[in-house]
């Protein structure tokens, strides 16, 4: 008798203010790598760390729906109204209990910097795999994070890449206010 192995999909949540090539990227290769089901892209209002978005919600959703459109293995939700919440803690509990999937958390290695501030981190450790994507410049904050001597343990998997050189700060900056 042969045991059923469990399917298994990613979150990669955020503000998308604009999502990029960078965000297909490391959803598409966390497709391939680790034979994952589904990436929902879990888009928020606000990033509960930064100033109000740069592009409005509507704008942000259109960008990401374009972008994914060619991948019927990427879909785009928000939740924040259904779950009153921004918090990843409450997205993964809201997966956990509707879905029968292993869960892995795909982020990028800036967001290991302020990952100790985010709500629960401790709970969220235990909760989902996190794959972390390297990114330029943020090797060495990334050596000095909080959440590095958590480096060690299984829930976290460091993505062997290329650094994607690509932020939506950037295309922000190039942006000429096409909002």
């Amino acid at each position: 008798m042969s045991k059923k192995k469990i399917k298994s999909i990613g979150i990669l949540g955020g503000t998308f203010d604009p999502p990029h090539t960078g965000h297909l990227f490391i959803s598409k290769k966390s497709l391939k790598n680790f034979k994952l089901e589904k990436v929902y892209w879990i888009i928020t209002k606000k990033n509960p760390f930064k100033d109000r978005p740069y592009f409005s919600l509507k704008k942000r959703q259109e960008k990401c729906k374009s972008l994914i459109k060619k991948s019927n293995k990427i879909e785009l939700m928000f939740l924040e109204t259904r779950l009153k919440s921004v918090r990843a803690i409450d997205t993964i509990r809201y997966f956990k209990k509707n879905y029968n999937r292993k869960i892995f958390f795909i982020m990028g290695s800036d967001n290991l910097v302020s990952f100790h501030r985010w709500k629960d981190y401790l709970k969220l450790l235990k909760m989902c795999k996190f794959l972390i994507f390297p990114r330029k410049g943020f090797d060495k904050h990334d050596m000095k994070s909080v959440i590095n001597r958590y480096r060690g343990k299984k829930n976290f998997i460091f993505i062997k890449n290329e650094r994607i050189d690509i932020s939506s700060t950037q295309l922000r900056k190039r942006s000429n206010g096409n909002k």
